[in-house]
């Protein structure tokens, strides 16, 4: 008698498990390793684009993912909470249609995306400094070195 009527190794396989199981803890600790080691990037125009291609497919997943990531760096790094979700929804809706003339290249669409989220987010975070008179963060190299890892991480995706 066979009573394996549902198996679950149909289900998960142990790549695709140890493959979730890898982004997700990428999710939670890279944040706070961003906290401690400075010269890591923030990857925030690379998990924006997440978002934006998560809405665009339906991509219930992506967007979780890439939402928690979002989160949980502004809760590590003292920024303004769903300050980056904002921004990014807000160029999801303003900016990225008007991107359409690039979408038949398969590189372009994304390094556009990339670096314009990437000068949204910081025009804003500086907006807000001026408004409510604080200080965010600071504008040196690493930030550059963000945007070019940045950069680089989306055109390998």
């Amino acid at each position: 008698m066979n009573f394996n009527l549902f198996p679950i190794s149909k289900l998960f396989s142990v790549s695709k498990v140890f493959s979730w199981f890898s982004i997700l803890l990428f999710v939670i600790f890279y944040p706070m390793l961003i906290s401690i080691y400075v010269f890591l990037p923030l990857l925030i125009g690379a998990m924006s684009y997440v978002l934006i291609k998560g809405i665009e497919r339906g991509n219930v997943s992506a967007i979780l993912l890439a939402s928690l990531y979002m989160i949980n760096l502004e809760i590590n790094l003292t920024l303004p909470l769903f300050f980056t979700l904002i921004v990014t929804l807000f160029f999801y809706v303003g900016v990225y249609p008007s991107l359409i003339h690039f979408r038949k290249c398969s590189v372009c669409t994304p390094l556009f995306t990339v670096i314009l989220l990437d000068f949204c987010y910081l025009g804003s975070l500086f907006a807000f400094d001026f408004i409510f008179q604080t200080q965010s963060i600071f504008l040196d190299t690493i930030l550059l070195y963000s945007l070019i890892v940045d950069m680089l991480i989306v055109v390998i995706l």
